[in-house]
């Protein structure tokens, strides 16, 4: 899952990147509306986390084309103007949330993931594969009832198979999922994430399997039973 980040400021921008790939999530920067509108016909986007001074204008001036090229995609404005005018203003131009600077980091990531639970509060059904349960709104991870920790890119990938169940995720995918724009990604770094979650998976008893479909990408399964040796 990515987050797309449009905000000016250098050292508030890292220290936002850096909080939300701590959670998991892959995030995109860019510091103008100009690059923004760029950068978002890369997406997808789950959210995108919406500055409003920007340099070359006003950040609200970008949610109908968040909109556009992002269908179903949250908005959440991160901004000083914290007049009750100027928060009227962003949400009925459109955006989900608002939250005014400065703000705590920890409140930021709850908004994250309110902003992707289903509307109404309306909770998405945990995916259950063999001894494995992945919750799709919190990202919590338990294997036969026990809650289970995995390293960050490990549970990023978890996520992106498990949207998938049963089925090939292209690798693209799961690298656009996985890593940010700006990350060097070689050859061989989906597959030695995925030979490393394959392992962590069996160690904790998941009664999973990720196969590899050459040369297209990966899928998770319920293992098969070993029949006698």
């Amino acid at each position: 899952m990515r987050i797309l980040l449009v905000e000016d400021n250098a050292e508030l921008a890292s220290r936002i990147a850096r909080r939300i790939q701590r959670a998991g999530y892959a995030v995109d920067r860019a510091d103008t509306i100009e690059t923004a509108r760029s950068t978002l016909d890369g997406g997808p986007y789950a959210v995108t986390l919406l500055d409003r001074r920007l340099p070359d204008g006003d950040g609200l001036s970008l949610i109908s084309l968040v909109r556009e090229k992002q269908p179903g995609g949250r908005i959440l404005m991160l901004t000083a103007l914290d007049a009750v005018d100027d928060r009227i203003e962003g949400l009925d131009a459109g955006a989900d949330d608002y939250l005014t600077k400065p703000f705590n980091l920890d409140e930021m990531m709850a908004r994250i993931r309110a902003s992707l639970r289903r509307p109404g509060g309306e909770r998405t059904p945990a995916v259950e594969i063999g001894a494995l349960s992945f919750d799709l709104d919190t990202r919590a991870v338990t294997i036969a009832g026990k809650p289970a920790r995995l390293l960050r890119r490990e549970l990023a990938l978890l996520e992106a198979l498990a949207r998938r169940a049963g089925r090939v995720v292209l690798r693209d995918a799961l690298i656009s999922s996985i890593y940010g724009l700006d990350e060097e990604v070689e050859e061989h770094t989906l597959t030695t994430l995925a030979s490393r979650l394959r392992a962590r998976l069996h160690e904790l008893g998941a009664d999973v399997d990720i196969h590899s479909a050459r040369g297209l990408g990966y899928m998770i399964v319920e293992a098969k039973p070993k029949g006698p040796s």
